[in-house]
């Protein structure tokens, strides 16, 4: 049926309505004439009656301004730019994110939705079929913050004008989704998962579980024997060195088989690839100082300001109210005895045999040991201090510290930190 102004004069509604406020003509018949519902009858009526003289039924549809040259070449731009990043397979990027567009578009004060984004990249040639969603069965399985931390780490070319792939380490909190620590690193050490284990349980507290992948860092696992090998030592009996700071501090630990068994730190991840590397093309950031403060952005922007489609929640307020709510088992971080130093406990551990001289050997370095009997076993802490390049060295006998030194890193090219 077509529309009201095409079928009558506002002055043959108006004699309707006014039928109508004089009770000479019903609701009903109205309605019937005119071929429209209540809510419609009600409308006309309310705007007849606040200004009889000035009633009119026609209207004037509104046009939106089409685009300016500009706007449609910052477009044009951006979407070739999202085309390149996704040809590339050098970079973990593999579909459009017409979102990040848009949020890079408004930085330049330029507003545009992200349907009119899309109709341009159709017609560019900048767009992909969307895939079919599977359905969104994901639950927490965790009924509290600190029962369980998701820790991994992932390789890639995080920039396209990098000359190198970083490693991004990230431990994320299972209960909240919230990222309790992340960083970049050139490359992937025993040492650097130590240091963010300590991040973690300084800044929050000890939990109870931390969940890693079987990589060498986090577990020893022997292959089966062979012919020509036969092993002595079989899977978990023998111990890294991030496994035995998880022991020292009492925290469980459980193991993925599988990267699918990761995938509450592993959706992060895509995440942080997909903002951080379309950044990094734009801005032509090069270096890995240059990109972590686009890492501290967008963990910002994760934590505090999006909410997570599994617990329909903003990560970073989940957390805080269950911690204000008493929905926590982060236990307060405190020094196991004897030790009376972080140093002792997130360190790197190496036992060696007092000699007849009284000393020990360490990476071709001889260590006097003073007070301790002869062949007799210490435990020796090290704590690599990258920064100023050096390495401290804390002896340990029959709970005491009997020594303590510091070398040069350079001193010791052999051992990997």
């Amino acid at each position: 049926m077509e529309q009201i102004h095409k079928r009558f004069t506002p002055e043959q509604v108006k004699l309707l309505l006014k039928a109508y406020c004089q009770g000479t003509l019903d609701r009903p018949t109205i309605e019937e004439v005119l071929g429209i519902g209540k809510t419609r009858f009600f409308a006309l009526l309310g705007q007849y009656r606040c200004d009889p003289d000035s009633f009119s039924v026609d209207y004037a549809r509104e046009s939106h301004p089409r685009l300016t040259a500009h706007v449609e070449a910052e477009i044009k731009q951006e979407l070739i730019l999202e085309k390149s990043l996704v040809d590339d397979p050098a970079l973990p990027i593999t579909s459009y994110n017409y979102a990040a567009i848009r949020d890079r578009l408004i930085k330049r004060d330029i507003r545009v939705s992200s349907p009119t984004i899309i109709a341009r990249a159709k017609s560019l040639g900048c767009h992909q079929p969307k895939p079919r969603k599977k359905a969104h069965d994901r639950e927490v399985i965790t009924t509290a913050a600190g029962a369980l931390i998701q820790h991994d780490a992932s390789h890639h070319r995080w920039s396209p004008y990098a000359g190198s792939k970083w490693v991004l380490i990230t431990s994320i909190d299972d209960f909240s989704r919230k990222l309790l620590y992340a960083e970049f690193l050139e490359q992937e050490t025993t040492w650097a998962h130590i240091k963010a284990a300590e991040s973690v349980m300084i800044a929050y507290g000890i939990p109870l579980r931390y969940y890693v992948d079987s990589l060498r860092v986090f577990r020893f696992v022997q292959g089966r024997d062979s012919v020509w090998r036969k092993h002595v030592l079989q899977t978990d009996e023998a111990d890294p060195q991030w496994r035995q700071v998880m022991r020292c501090l009492g925290v469980d630990v459980s193991y993925a088989l599988s990267p699918a068994a990761k995938g509450k730190v592993e959706r992060p991840y895509r995440w942080l690839q997909d903002r951080i590397v379309r950044t990094c093309a734009i801005e032509k950031l090069a270096t890995i100082d240059e990109v972590r403060p686009v890492l501290k952005d967008e963990l910002d922007r994760y934590n505090n300001h999006q909410v997570h489609s599994t617990t329909g929640e903003v990560p970073g307020i989940r957390f805080d109210k269950a911690v204000k709510d008493g929905n926590s088992l982060f236990r307060p971080f405190a020094l196991p005895e004897p030790f009376t130093s972080t140093k002792d406990v997130f360190c790197l551990r190496e036992k060696r045999m007092v000699n007849g001289y009284r000393k020990i050997s360490l990476f071709n370095h001889d260590i006097p040991v003073p007070y301790v009997p002869l062949r007799e076993e210490v435990e020796v802490h090290l704590t690599p201090d990258v920064a100023r390049d050096a390495l401290e060295v804390r002896i340990w006998h029959n709970n005491r510290m009997v020594q303590s030194v510091a070398y040069p890193l350079k001193g010791f090219p052999r051992v990997h930190f």
